[in-house]
């Protein structure tokens, strides 16, 4: 039934200008530059101000051009205040526009330019390539590639031989028996790198440690080959103990062999993706520099250059507003309004966002200046984005987008700035201390027992007590995990 009423609501919208402003300020400093770049190019009102050196380096290439098409009677003359006219942005009624007449938005005369690629040989196909080395034949060798195929990164196969024949069978029309599957996954286990074709961890070892045999024999592989082969299950859980009292062997017996054993790759597919890895490099967004006991605190704003709304469409926006318009110059008047608009919005959005980080940067500084001082994690002070948002009056989601993607670079190392904030809790003297603390507490404890006989967490809670920070076991056992250290047991070494 449909009737009519009264409804007060209370709306908060975002303006465009809000929403360009939090989506930059997420950007990090790597990415700055390039979207700076996009909106100069989508927009043509949005220009670099400091564009002296590459207008000259324009003008030398537009002279040597000129000169070579010079035939000595004409005199050529270029006039940039003609460079753009409102009849660029006017077309007549009959006319059909030329973008509808092009297959892209790019002329002939643009400049296209493609980022270099390395070409390289995959995992996958320098296997194959030794395979083809081996003389086997057709029938063997399409076993052979699809095993390969079933090969991930790290070197291991996937699938087990029955389920290879299965989908030889099934999906490739292509029959096989699992012994032929056994005896071409046999060969694929003999090429480089040593251990690749391997169905577990174990299986891996083994074949690092017998073709360590083959080629130079000695008693520590052989006892090495031994442990993996008879004890892998101990010698995972180091069950030390349980190794030398079965295998009969000392304790010096059984350090030489896990030294050997350690040498091995657990990984072996890695050793040849190397070469395709990409190294992802940090840039940081702030520098703090300590200068005679006082720190300083710089803003990294060399990708951005100095914007500003282009002359040549202020002018047609200042010609179209004093005359009156057809209808093509109110349309055309319009479009160039709204990129005028939208380069002052970016113009802004830029300033804006520098003017936030470098206030939240210089919050968090403060807060933490003793910390930034000595680099001592001691000396952090528990910090949770409240802090900062009540210090800088602004948004804890502004102070969030801030603090998610930004680097800030020091004297004793790079820092995600969102690794400062941190809960605090109470010490046995009642002051508030931050959980990152004690987790450095808790770190510095660990490296400094004796591996021989690793502390529990029972252990590390009472000597954390007795340092003064009264938690829980599984708070320590939560904070150990959360360092990536394992429990006592897989810490013991011989």
């Amino acid at each position: 039934m449909l009737n009519q009423r009264l409804q007060q609501k209370l709306l908060q919208k975002l303006s465009p200008q809000q929403i360009l402003l939090m989506k930059l300020l997420q950007v990090p400093a790597v990415g700055l530059e390039q979207r700076i770049k996009q909106e100069i190019e989508e927009n043509p009102a949005l220009e670099v101000e400091n564009e002296e050196a590459e207008e000259q380096s324009r003008d030398e290439d537009q002279d040597k051009e000129e000169d070579e098409d010079y035939d000595g009677d004409d005199e050529i003359t270029v006039d940039k205040e003609e460079e753009f006219s409102l009849d660029d942005y006017m077309q007549d009624e009959d006319d059909t526009p030329l973008y509808k007449l092009k297959t892209n938005n790019y002329s002939a005369d643009d400049e296209h330019r493609e980022m270099p690629v390395v070409s390289s040989f995959s995992f996958h196909e320098i296997l194959t390539q030794q395979l083809g080395l081996r003389h086997l034949g057709e029938h063997k060798f399409k076993i052979g590639q699809y095993i390969i195929g079933n090969i991930d990164d790290s070197g291991y196969l996937e699938r087990s031989t029955d389920s290879i024949v299965d989908d030889l069978a099934f999906t490739q029309n292509f029959t096989a028996t699992k012994k032929e599957v056994e005896e071409i996954l046999g060969v694929i286990q003999e090429l480089d790198p040593a251990g690749v074709g391997a169905r577990n961890l174990q299986e891996c070892l083994l074949i690092q440690l017998r073709r360590k045999q083959k080629e130079l024999p000695s008693a520590r592989i052989e006892l090495a080959i031994k442990i993996i082969n008879r004890f892998f299950n101990e010698f995972t859980k180091k069950h030390y103990s349980k190794i030398m009292k079965r295998a009969e062997i000392s304790e010096e017996q059984l350090k030489e062999a896990i030294d050997e054993i350690l040498t091995l790759n657990p990984k072996p597919g890695n050793s040849l993706s190397e070469s395709t890895k990409t190294n992802h490099y940090i840039i940081p967004d702030f520098t703090i520099r300590n200068t005679s006991g006082t720190l300083e605190l710089s803003l990294n704003s060399w990708n951005t250059p100095d914007l500003r709304v282009s002359s040549t469409y202020a002018g047609m926006i200042n010609d179209l507003s004093k005359q009156k318009r057809s209808k093509k110059q109110r349309e055309a008047y319009s479009f160039i309004k709204q990129k005028v608009d939208s380069a002052k919005w970016f113009i802004e959005a830029i300033r804006q966002r520098q003017n936030t980080l470098y206030t939240t940067m210089e919050a968090i500084m403060n807060y933490q200046y003793e910390y930034f001082k000595t680099g001592d994690e001691t000396l952090l002070k528990p910090m949770i984005l409240k802090d900062i948002a009540e210090m800088v009056h602004l948004d804890i989601s502004t102070i969030s987008r801030v603090a998610n993607s930004k680097y800030v670079q020091t004297a004793f190392g790079t820092f995600l700035l969102k690794s400062f904030f941190s809960e605090s809790m109470q010490n046995d003297d009642g002051e508030e201390v931050s959980t990152r603390e004690i987790k450095t507490i808790l770190k510095q404890i660990i490296e400094a027992e004796d591996k021989a006989k690793p502390l529990t967490d029972e252990h590390l809670t009472k000597l954390l007590k007795e340092k003064g920070y009264p938690i829980a076991r599984r708070t320590v056992a939560k904070y150990r995990e959360q360092l990536s250290i394992p429990v006592a047991r897989l810490r013991k070494e011989l």
